[in-house]
């Protein structure tokens, strides 16, 4: 995860800052800050605002790329009184030993605050880092694999590439474009474990065999 730019922010990674929410309940009857513009931002907000005392949502810019209908619950619950929206504001600090206890924030105006919080939930997206696979001698782009558009395979035989990470001319990183891709690379990689054995491509439509197996009736 893309982690906010505070010095030695690893210590408060046990206690109370977290980049994902595993257990809700661990936030009931908390004071819980949530940074963050994006889905899952938003999403927390509304769900752990049923649960908890205060959420304070902080966002750097002044509109949320979130889905509209869950910006305009958290507004709602702004207007009762159970979530704070503060907008155009970045973390300058987390103050605390063991614990976050307080948490500085700027805007861009130059305004500064300090809020009392019990969690911190950070949402700024995740960072890509291929790790040990910028040593395997793949085509990169931008810290994303070339491919090509019939299999997916990158150029070294044998390997393959699809999602965000991948790159190609006319990319879209959608969820939509990810399956295109999954469907032509199974393909191949199909092809490639199983050369003796015929491809049969089917439609979950219209195939009982693939339904059974889904469990759908």
């Amino acid at each position: 995860p893309r982690k906010p730019p505070i010095k030695n922010i690893d210590r408060f990674e046990k206690t109370n800052l977290f980049y994902a929410v595993k257990d809700k309940n661990k936030f009931k009857d908390q004071t819980v800050c949530i940074f963050g513009g994006g889905d899952s931002a938003l999403d927390w907000t509304v769900e752990l605002s049923k649960i908890a005392k205060k959420i304070i949502l902080i966002h750097r810019r002044e509109e949320f790329r979130a889905a509209h209908h869950t910006v305009t619950l958290a507004k709602d619950l702004e207007k009762k009184g159970k979530v704070e929206i503060l907008t155009c504001y970045q973390p300058t600090d987390f103050e605390g030993d063991k614990s976050i206890k307080n948490v500085k924030i700027k805007h861009d105006n130059g305004d500064q605050r300090d809020l009392k919080v019990d969690s911190v939930l950070a949402f700024f997206g995740l960072k890509m880092e291929l790790g040990p696979i910028a040593n395997w001698g793949l085509d990169l782009e931008a810290k994303s694999l070339k491919v090509e558009t019939k299999s997916f395979q990158t150029n070294e035989n044998g390997i393959f590439a699809i999602g965000d990470i991948c790159t190609y001319p006319g990319k879209l990183k959608l969820i939509l474009s990810g399956f295109h891709e999954g469907a032509l690379c199974a393909q191949e990689c199909f092809k490639r474990a199983r050369p003796e054995e015929k491809y049969v491509f089917r439609f979950t439509t219209s195939s009982s065999d693939i339904q059974k197996r889904l469990g759908v009736k």
